[in-house]
């Protein structure tokens, strides 16, 4: 199973995807979780979700780990589906539970204030080609598919779902 993980394709433009969506997750749940880039931190944004948004103060934590942590394996290529598999929920629920009602387009200037659910649309998109296609061939579950799985496959294994 952890082979499964670990697969990826080689491609050096999953690794330029992977990362961008990593740096934008992590930005957005360290302004969550620890007040960076003019967030307001932990305690305001659980607050917020559950008295504005009613989310659950354990499926807030859940998001903002999902961002925060799944942006730092983004990031660094490691778990880098498991990491995408958040992302994706995510902005999946995001979507659903906040932006639809607003509207397709990100709208900074008229009624609905930016609210629309274009930006999670992608984001969930780019979030889908990891899940499906891996980290990309500069991560650490590339690095660690190699140290691991190819030695077993050295020693008679036929592919990769034969180590799972």
């Amino acid at each position: 199973m952890f082979a499964i993980l670990l697969e990826t394709n080689g491609d050096w433009v999953l690794t330029l995807a992977r990362v961008i969506l990593g740096v934008v997750f992590f930005a957005h749940g360290a302004q969550k979780l620890l007040g960076w880039f003019g967030g307001h931190g932990l305690n305001a944004t659980i607050g917020m979700f559950r008295d504005q948004l009613g989310i659950p103060a354990p499926l807030a934590y859940l998001a903002i780990a999902a961002e925060f942590f799944g942006g730092l394996g983004l990031i660094v290529g490691f778990l880098a589906r498991v990491a995408a598999v958040g992302v994706a929920v995510t902005m999946a629920v995001a979507m659903v539970k906040v932006h639809l009602q607003h509207g397709f387009f990100l709208n900074w200037f008229g009624d609905k204030q930016g609210h629309g659910f274009e930006y999670h649309l992608l984001a969930l998109a780019l979030a889908l080609v990891v899940i499906v296609h891996g980290a990309g061939a500069f991560s650490l579950d590339r690095a660690l598919y190699r140290q691991v799985v190819t030695p077993n496959n050295a020693a008679g294994m036929s592919s990769v779902r034969d180590v799972c």
